[in-house]
């Protein structure tokens, strides 16, 4: 990990979300940065280049655009890891993929635009690898967001982050979906990004701030910002803890779990027995495994009789995070 300067770490404290939907975005943000446009420009393209950004730009709600996902796990035999992730990182239907500890040691998350395409993303996997894929869908969401805190000393740290209330309504057209397929890799790095965007897709810039406030109120877009990466950052220690509960305590122990301060992550999966037999995930991040392994034990404290076994398993590499990659 590098140090950043202080306007890079004020930029990232302050534009992890909510960033401008104006006709000159930049400039607003420089405005309140005490830097200036051209400037900031330029430090957030230093940053994605240097690997502290992943991207910037909109974050998607696959179900909210009406698509599906899930998360999926692999046992990969080591000889043969680099062949399927190679594999898995070529399809675009694969948002994210890690390797972790654990005899399901290659973990993705897929998205795609309907059901079918779901089921035919695997498939395609299955056959490619000749392995099992081991699908976990989200059965109930209890918590997802967090905003990472960085510290003047060089410390890093974790912000809880509620989601706005979500209007109903529609959320995509053909126009909201060329707009999220032209900004899926990230926003222009211009002056006028939205104006650029318009420019691709055939529209003012004045209409694609307009659909894309739009697409904010109904959650197809979560927020706009900057997408830091964690573990360039300093939160090297990441476990994606699992507990076997009740079934009938689950979802009051999800609740009461994904409130904690310190999970970015939790939700209600189905287990898959006898390979899985978990059904609470709820994702921890720390300086190291040290800290990880400390928020766990809050974890088991709380569920206490209900979880019958439980697991972290802990990230080692990072194969692919590109986010959904939608089509027009």
């Amino acid at each position: 990990m590098t140090a950043l300067a202080p306007l890079q770490r004020d930029f990232l404290n302050r534009f992890q979300g909510d960033f401008p939907l104006v006709e000159r975005p930049f400039a607003r943000s420089a405005d309140l940065l005490g830097t200036d446009e051209a400037g900031l420009i330029a430090l957030v393209r230093g940053l994605l280049e240097d690997g502290h950004l992943t991207r910037f730009g909109p974050l998607f709600d696959a179900e909210r655009l009406g698509g599906r996902f899930t998360l999926a796990a692999l046992a990969v035999p080591q000889g043969d890891f680099e062949r399927v992730a190679a594999t898995l990182n070529a399809m675009p239907e694969v948002a994210h993929n890690y390797r972790r500890e654990h005899p399901l040691n290659m973990w993705f998350v897929l998205a795609a635009a309907s059901e079918r395409g779901l089921a035919e993303a695997v498939m395609r996997i299955q056959a490619a690898t000749g392995m099992p894929v081991y699908e976990f869908p989200k059965l109930k969401e209890f918590h997802l967001g967090f905003w990472i805190e960085l510290g003047a000393d060089g410390s890093v740290g974790l912000r809880r982050v509620e989601r706005a209330p979500i209007e109903e309504g529609a959320a995509v057209d053909g126009l909201n979906r060329a707009i999220l397929a032209a900004t899926q890799a990230g926003l222009p790095l211009v002056p006028e990004p939205y104006t650029a965007v318009g420019e691709q897709v055939g529209v003012s810039g004045e209409e694609v701030i307009g659909r894309l406030a739009g697409l904010l109120r109904t959650g197809a877009v979560r927020r706009i910002g900057a997408v830091p990466n964690h573990y360039r950052l300093g939160l090297r220690g990441n476990g994606m803890s699992v507990w076997d509960v009740r079934d009938e305590e689950a979802e009051a122990l999800g609740e009461r779990v994904g409130a904690l301060d310190f999970v970015s992550h939790c939700y209600l999966r189905p287990r898959r027995p006898p390979v899985w037999p978990y059904n609470l995930f709820a994702m921890v991040h720390g300086r190291d495994r040290a800290e990880v392994a400390d928020k766990a034990a809050v974890i088991a404290e709380l569920l206490g009789a209900a979880c019958r076994r439980q697991a972290v398993l802990y990230s080692t590499q990072v194969l692919k995070k590109t986010g959904l990659r939608w089509a027009a």
